[in-house]
């Protein structure tokens, strides 16, 4: 046990404590064996075996030194979680005894079962063989007592199973296709362009002890009842607001338990709707961030379950407050540490970026259902298009100043520049503030914010693998246009000019700098011919668009098959998801809800009646409207029940037929069922109610 004099680790002992990283690499590996491991790492050399047996060995008296006894290799399925399968180190020697050992053949390749796993029918349930290949990119680390192994995940048969191989795929296109503009330019010494990516997290914290009396929150992350409460986040007090402190002692908490696994926590605070936080981390590359998001979400359930809270992370928990997302700030840096979206001081006149930044705007405006459907779930309809996140139309902001820039090479005209702007606060002890060329717009779907690009459609609890695939294939594809175009040009500045107006001409519908919550901007869309896909199926069946399968085809990111699948899996998980909420829904309201509420009525009335005989001439309007309001909202909640149930048997079909009948007739049936649910919970006693209520859950904490 520890004592109160006992040293506490500083923040740099403790970062990465439990990472297997470069660090740790070069005190236990062999020089050469260092060396090559790099070079796998850096420029994708094939790795040697005997170079993964020595990181084996290393990795493994490392890990038990961290109190590790078993490795997993951990890979990330379609159904947009984790997954792990667990072996012990021992190894039995002749005398009865155990060894503990690791060879590099167990590390480089795994093989869990692949019949259990969304498969969107590229794999049968008798085909059970999959395989697991470590990627060496992204640090192992020990957490528990086991030593975790990124890997990526395939079927016998080679068809890609998980998140994480398209992304490394679409990672190393968007790196080949910027290599080439770069070297245009006259770049001959950057050997790589990454992608990098610094996922802000929004999340709920409830008390357990009432999340443990809500089954709809148990069983899908959401209240599926609930009349509003008195105060949501009309006064604009929590935003950014003191943190209380049992919140603070779990931030505190998850910090640390983060810092040790190596991800860059830095920024933490109220979100907007009560009982709403956010946590931000730094900058770092695309895949590294994609696991460690994983891991972030992970960690804040088992860090709240400490401290007797339970972290929601479903988009849309609690109806009429704000909902959660995930916003995606993307950039692109050359190895040598360049971010190639930096417009610098005079944008006007860097060439190179304009040319970058117009491949982004070609490629957006082109797939802008790619980007709808990369961020598509049940949950996060629930979201897209209220005044908490962005519409489900795709659109650009990139400012003032840009949209001055873009504007002028597009008219052929020369640009005069703003001045320096500085903001005079007009007290003396306040220094005046230097003022951004632009503002932010928190409407729009993916805005320019400086030297990056902040994706802000995606729901709190997806995987941020296949929103960044998609935009690093899409920014490979339009790059590949513009190094085809430009590659033996005699005056550089002036073809790209060139390029840049004709993008502006042809796709500078999809900027938009104002308010993307109004209707003026649906209507304008729709003039403009931008898609509006509200749904998640209305999104989906875009997926299979020949302009698209030919896109992932000819990156070698995807195969048809592949894209069918992923298609078809998606599908599936929005039906399933609804058909959860819907049955929860069903039995919620069957068990308690409508019981609870019958009995509170009969004994209003039974207590009038007593009351009428012992006080005669006595008028009761009070109660008998009640009754009457009671009475009245039961009998409809009982049809909207009998419509629900109705439809939860009437689900059937193909993937597409299936969501289809979800989204058009489940869905409106349990609001149905909700809006008279709702209702009836204002008018009973509380403590006849089954279930705690929005006060409880989003002010006990």
């Amino acid at each position: 046990m520890g004592t109160c004099c006992e040293k506490r680790q500083s923040v740099p002992e403790l970062f990465g404590s439990h990472v297997f990283n470069d660090n740790v690499m070069q005190e236990r590996l062999p020089k050469d064996v260092y060396k090559s491991l790099r070079q796998t790492i850096d420029e994708g050399k094939d790795l040697d075996l005997g170079v993964a047996n020595a990181v084996a060995n290393a990795m493994k008296d490392w890990a038990v030194e961290q109190g590790a006894t078993h490795f997993t290799h951990w890979f990330q399925p379609l159904n947009g979680v984790t997954a792990e399968k667990h072996d012990s180190f021992i190894s039995p020697t002749s005398d009865g005894r155990v060894i503990m050992q690791f060879s590099g053949k167990e590390l480089v390749k795994g093989e869990p079962d692949a019949s259990s796993f969304p498969s969107g029918g590229l794999r049968a349930t008798f085909e059970a063989r999959g395989y697991t290949a470590w990627d060496p990119t992204s640090y192992a680390f020990v957490k528990g007592d086991s030593l975790y192994i990124p890997t990526a995940f395939c079927s016998y048969s080679g068809e890609v199973l998980d998140k994480k191989t398209p992304l490394l795929r679409s990672m190393e296109a968007l790196s080949d296709q910027a290599l080439r503009v770069l070297r245009i330019f006259g770049d001959n010494k950057s050997k790589r362009v990454v992608t990098t990516v610094g996922p802000e997290q929004e999340y709920f914290l409830v008390d357990k002890k009432l999340y443990d009396q809500r089954p709809d929150l148990l069983f899908t992350g959401r209240t599926l009842f609930g009349a509003k409460a008195p105060k949501g986040q009309e006064l604009e007090d929590h935003y950014f607001g003191s943190i209380k402190p049992r919140v603070a002692a779990f931030m505190k908490e998850l910090d640390e338990e983060l810092w040790k696994l190596g991800i860059l926590a830095k920024t933490k605070h109220n979100e907007v709707a009560p009982a709403q936080h956010e946590l931000a981390p730094i900058f770092t590359t695309t895949n590294v961030a994609t696991d460690h998001n994983q891991l972030t979400m992970e960690v804040m359930k088992n860090v709240a379950a400490r401290h007797g809270l339970v972290c929601l992370l479903h988009e849309k928990p609690f109806e009429g407050v704000n909902g959660s997302g995930k916003h995606n700030n993307w950039s692109l840096s050359t190895d040598t540490g360049e971010n190639l979206l930096d417009p610098g001081k005079e944008p006007a006149k860097n060439t190179r970026f304009l040319l970058f930044l117009a491949a982004i705007i070609k490629g957006v405006d082109e797939y802008q259902d790619l980007l709808r459907i990369s961020v598509a779930s049940a949950g996060n309809d629930h979201r897209l298009g209220a005044n908490e996140a962005p519409p489900a139309i795709v659109s650009m902001f990139v400012g003032d100043e840009l949209e001055s820039v873009l504007d002028s090479i597009e008219q052929g005209h020369a640009y005069t520049g703003t001045e320096e702007k500085k903001l005079a606060t007009g007290v003396h002890v306040l220094p005046d503030l230097h003022m951004d060329t632009t503002d932010r717009n928190r409407t729009s779907p993916f805005a320019f914010t400086g030297n990056k690009f902040e994706f802000r459609m995606l729901g709190s609890a997806i995987s941020i693998a296949c929103p960044n695939i998609m935009l690093n294939t899409i920014a490979a594809e339009e790059l590949r246009q513009f190094a085809d175009m430009l590659e033996g040009s005699d005056d550089l500045d002036r073809d790209v000019r060139k390029i840049v107006q004709r993008v502006m001409k042809e796709h500078g519908r999809i900027i938009f700098n104002g308010d993307g919550y109004s209707q003026a901007w649906q209507e304008e869309a729709a003039r403009r011919g931008l898609l509006n896909l509200p749904t998640t199926v209305d999104a989906l069946p875009h997926y299979l668009d020949e302009k698209n399968v030919e896109l992932f085809a000819v990156h070698n990111i995807y195969t048809k098959a592949e894209m069918e699948a992923r298609c078809e899996t998606a599908l599936e998980e929005y039906a399933k998801t609804l058909l959860i909420e819907a049955q929860t829904m069903s039995q919620m309201a069957h068990r308690e809800i409508l019981p609870a509420v019958g009995g509170y009525a009969s004994q209003l009335a039974e207590g009038l009646a007593s009351r009428r005989v012992a006080c005669e001439g006595i008028s009761w309007t009070g109660e008998v409207r009640l009754m009457e309001k009671l009475s009245s909202l039961l009998n409809a909640a009982f049809d909207k029940l009998d419509a629900l149930d109705s439809a939860i048997s009437q689900a059937e079909g193909d993937a597409l037929a299936q969501a289809t009948f979800c989204k058009d007739t489940l869905l409106p049936a349990m609001e149905g069922l909700r809006g008279m649910v709702d209702q009836m919970e204002t008018l009973t006693d509380a403590k006849v109610w089954p279930y705690p209520s929005y006060g409880d859950l989003m002010f006990r904490v």
